[in-house]
C-alpha cells in the first residue's frame, strides 16, 4: 500500500511545469515549492510533468533540478522523479560501478524484487545503459555473491502461492545437509534453492526447516555463510517471509546510533513509498513502539526532511 498523498484534483502537468519554472527563477531556488509539487505526484504524473517541462522550456527538468538543488534533497528528488523500474536500474548501476557500501544497495534491490519486477528492471537497465545487467554483475561482483545474483536475475520463478509439500521437505533436508549437518558449507545448494524457488515455496521451507530441525533457516544462513553472500541470502529469505518487516529493519538500522545512513534511508523511502510503505510503517511501529515518521523527523532536517515526510504520508 502506497503512502503517497496526491491532490484529489491534481493540477495539470502544464501548471506544475509552470510552477516549477517559477520556483527556479531568480536568486536561489524555492525548494519548498519544488517539494510541495513533486512529493505529491505519482509516477505517471511525474513523467507527464517532465514531458511538459521539456516542451515548454526546451530543457530537461532532471538537469534543472540537479543544478537548483543540492545535497541529500537533490539525491532524493532525482531518484523519485523516475518510475520504479528506472529507479531500480539507476541504483543497481551506481552500486555496480561504485564502492562496496553501494554494492549492498544493488544487491538489496535485486534480491528484494519479484520475478516480474526483475524482468522489467533488466529491460530498462539495457535501454538506459546499453549493457546487460548480467554483464555488470559478472564484472563487478565476485564469488558466491556473484553466482547467487546471476542465478537470481536469470532464473524464472513462479509468483503463485501454490506449494508442493514433498518438494518443500526435500529442499529443507538438502539445505540442512548442505549447511548445519556438514563441516564447511555446500554453497551451491543454497544458491540453487534460493534462486529457483518461489517466495511462497521459500516461506514453506523456512517453516518446515524449523519443524524438522528445531532451528530457523535464518540462523542456519547466518552461521553457514558470511559477507555479501550471507546478506543476499537473508534478503531473499526475509522478503519471501515478510518484505515490509525486512524494510522496517533496514530503515531502523540506517537511523540507529550516531549519525544516519542517508543513502539507505533515501533509497528505502523513495523506492517503497508507492509500493508497500503503509505496511512498512506498521511493522516499524510494532517493533519499535514509535512511528517511522517520528524516527525520520528526529534524524533529518530542512527540506530533505519535509520531502521524506511527504512521501511517508500522515503520521498515524
Amino acid at each position: 500500500m502506497s503512502t503517497l498523498t496526491v491532490p484529489t484534483v491534481p493540477p495539470s502537468p502544464r501548471d506544475d511545469a509552470i510552477q516549477l519554472y517559477r520556483a527556479f527563477k531568480g536568486l536561489g531556488c524555492d525548494s519548498e515549492a519544488v517539494v510541495n509539487i513533486i512529493a505529491h505526484r505519482d509516477a505517471t504524473q511525474r513523467a507527464l510533468i517532465q514531458q511538459e517541462y521539456r516542451t515548454m522550456y526546451s530543457e530537461d527538468l532532471l538537469k534543472r533540478l540537479s543544478s537548483e538543488l543540492s545535497g541529500k534533497l537533490e539525491k532524493a528528488v532525482l531518484l523519485w522523479m523516475h518510475d520504479p523500474a528506472g529507479r531500480d536500474a539507476i541504483i543497481v548501476k551506481q552500486s555496480l560501478s561504485g564502492d562496496t557500501h553501494n554494492l549492498e544497495a544493488g544487491s538489496e534491490i535485486i534480491c528484494s524484487r519479484t520475478p516480474s519486477q526483475i524482468q522489467t528492471l533488466k529491460q530498462i537497465y539495457y535501454s538506459m545503459f546499453g549493457v546487460y545487467v548480467e554483464r555488470d554483475i559478472e564484472y563487478h561482483t565476485s564469488g558466491d555473491h556473484s553466482k547467487l545474483l546471476l542465478a537470481y536475475v536469470t532464473t524464472p520463478r513462479s509468483e503463485g502461492l501454490e506449494v508442493d509439500r514433498q518438494m518443500v521437505a526435500k529442499d529443507a533436508k538438502s539445505l540442512f545437509k548442505a549447511g548445519e549437518k556438514k563441516l564447511g558449507t555446500d554453497e551451491k545448494t543454497f544458491i540453487h534453492i534460493f534462486s529457483e524457488r518461489s517466495r511462497a515455496h521459500l516461506a514453506a521451507i523456512d517453516s518446515a526447516y524449523h519443524d524438522m530441525y528445531g532451528t530457523s533457516l535464518k540462523k542456519a544462513v547466518k552461521s553457514e555463510t558470511s559477507g555479501k553472500f550471507e546478506l543476499a541470502l537473508l534478503t531473499i529469505l526475509q522478503c519471501a517471509l515478510n518484505p515490509a518487516k525486512y524494510f522496517a529493519k533496514v530503515l531502523h538500522k540506517a537511523m540507529k546510533g550516531l549519525g544516519t545512513d542517508d543513502m539507505t534511508l533515501t533509497r528505502v523511502v523513495v523506492t517503497r513509498a508507492e509500493m508497500d510503505m503503509q505496511y512498512i510503517k506498521g511493522e516499524y511501529h510494532r517493533k519499535h513502539h514509535k512511528t517511522l515518521n517520528d524516527a525520520v523527523r528526529s534524524e533529518t532536517s530542512g527540506h530533505y526532511r519535509s520531502f521524506l515526510l511527504s512521501l511517508l504520508g500522515p503520521n498515524h
